[in-house]
């Protein structure tokens, strides 16, 4: 199985690497075009600003090809929040796949979230395996919000979507290449696909 992880700079690939390498995989770091659509799965990580990891999408024109994929892909973290149409963070435009607009938490909350955090009603193959009330790691400051796309939720700040997915396209806001069994075995599921 070819698993190509989307380079465009953004991002701690390292962690996510090592923990595919724990399930057998040998992924390929590329940005390019022939080797991700050619994947069979392909894997879309972010971390940092979403204005700047725009910016790097659309200079290399990987917004056009991302969007378009037709395997399976898996959005972790910015990766997920810059599938949405846009975000509240830079006032940034996304590939536009989920039809939400990424929020920032409210001041009644501390932020950046970080930690760990419970699954609310996970549902569906990515979820295969996995306690309904599985802890999952997060770090973040902006959630997707409940919409028809959601298979998964958790609270902070009240319900949001922590998992999306629309046909061939799936998200996550957590991190499960640092949220121990149970991201394994998410990654496990994603890989199964």
């Amino acid at each position: 199985m070819k698993v190509a992880i989307i380079d465009y700079g953004a991002g701690n690939i390292q962690s996510l690497q090592f923990a595919l390498n724990r399930l057998g995989v040998q992924a390929v770091l590329t940005a390019e075009v022939n080797e991700l659509q050619s994947a069979d799965k392909v894997i879309f990580p972010g971390v940092g600003a979403a204005n700047s990891a725009m910016q790097k999408l659309n200079a290399s024109g990987l917004h056009q090809v991302i969007a378009h994929l037709t395997q399976p892909v898996l959005g972790i973290c910015l990766g997920m929040q810059l599938m949405c149409a846009s975000t509240e963070e830079g006032n940034t435009k996304g590939l536009g796949i989920f039809d939400c607009e990424v929020k920032r938490f409210s001041n009644k909350v501390k932020v950046p979230q970080m930690g760990w955090n419970t699954l609310v009603n996970p549902k569906g193959s990515l979820f295969d395996a996995i306690d309904q009330n599985a802890y999952m790691y997060l770090v973040h400051s902006y959630y997707a919000p409940i919409t028809p796309y959601t298979i998964a939720e958790t609270n902070y700040d009240g319900a949001y979507s922590t998992a999306m997915q629309k046909d061939n396209f799936y998200g996550v806001q957590f991190h499960p290449e640092k949220s121990s069994k149970a991201g394994s075995q998410l990654l496990q599921n994603f890989l199964a696909l």
